[in-house]
């Protein structure tokens, strides 16, 4: 109860910052100049303030976006607030494994860097869809296009971290949603089973894999003794766009009865 209260009323936790200070708060005096980061997702809520907010400490942003002309805009008004600010825009459909690919390949002809790869974008479907590549697409953007991006950026973020001696990250935006996916866990074989299809347990099974995927990865980068680590998170409760019109419970109507408690995108970083 007194975690609860603690995030209800934004009491400060041992960090010193609590469920309402913002991504500003958390990283202010930080220089995060020597740091190049990709960002999957950036064009709008969670991904889009990361992006700002850490370009404003520094960092070479990469936006790994699906909308080139909305990556454009939001870059714009980055460099508008932080005129020395560093952003890239590069095309990422995670739901279309030739994409990532591209992106990939793309990132590395570029000969940067990589510190963070913080794999931010999601997807949400009221009804059930296939993919380019033909697998349920909640699935295929959020945990199959995810997983493959990270290990096609693993060996240059491993690179980076042994030339720097600083540590790199891998950053999944999971969620608590991860508790909702259909009972008995990931059944493989029935991914594309359109009967069974229901969008809360679709995407609570997608954000399930990506916390997996993260405890398997920073168990193995352990091992290996890699200084890169792999990290698996929820944002809290966010007042943003996402599944709006999809499910029930991200509409306007059940966020009005919790809005009292949802954190703004500002505060996303804590």
């Amino acid at each position: 109860m007194g975690g609860l209260w603690a995030y209800l009323t934004g009491g400060a936790g041992p960090s010193g910052f609590g469920s309402r200070s913002t991504a500003e708060d958390v990283t202010a005096g930080i220089d995060l100049s020597s740091k190049t980061i990709v960002i999957s997702g950036a064009t709008s809520g969670i991904g889009k303030e990361t992006a700002r907010v850490l370009a404003k400490r520094g960092a070479h942003i990469i936006m790994a976006i699906r909308n080139l002309q909305t990556g454009e805009e939001v870059k714009s008004a980055i460099t508008a607030e932080t005129p020395k600010a560093r952003v890239d825009v590069m095309k990422l459909d995670l739901a279309s494994l030739a994409s990532v690919r591209q992106f990939a390949d793309e990132f590395k002809s570029r000969k940067l860097p990589l510190n963070v790869l913080i794999n931010n974008a999601g997807y949400m479907s009221g009804k059930f869809e296939l993919s380019v590549d033909g697998l349920e697409k909640v699935f295929a953007t959020n945990q199959i296009g995810t997983f493959l991006l990270t290990k096609l950026l693993l060996d240059t973020l491993k690179t980076t971290a042994k030339e720097t001696g600083e540590e790199g990250r891998i950053v999944n935006v999971a969620s608590e949603a991860h508790k909702y996916a259909y009972k008995g866990g990931v059944v493989f074989d029935k991914l594309n089973d359109p009967s069974r299809y229901q969008s809360n347990m679709a995407y609570g099974q997608s954000k399930l894999c990506n916390i997996l995927h993260a405890k398997d990865l920073a168990k193995r980068l352990k091992e290996e003794g890699s200084n890169v680590t792999a990290n698996a998170l929820h944002p809290g409760v966010i007042s943003t766009n996402f599944g709006k019109g999809q499910s029930f419970i991200f509409s306007e109507a059940a966020l009005s009865l919790v809005k009292f408690a949802l954190k703004t995108v500002p505060q996303v970083l804590v």
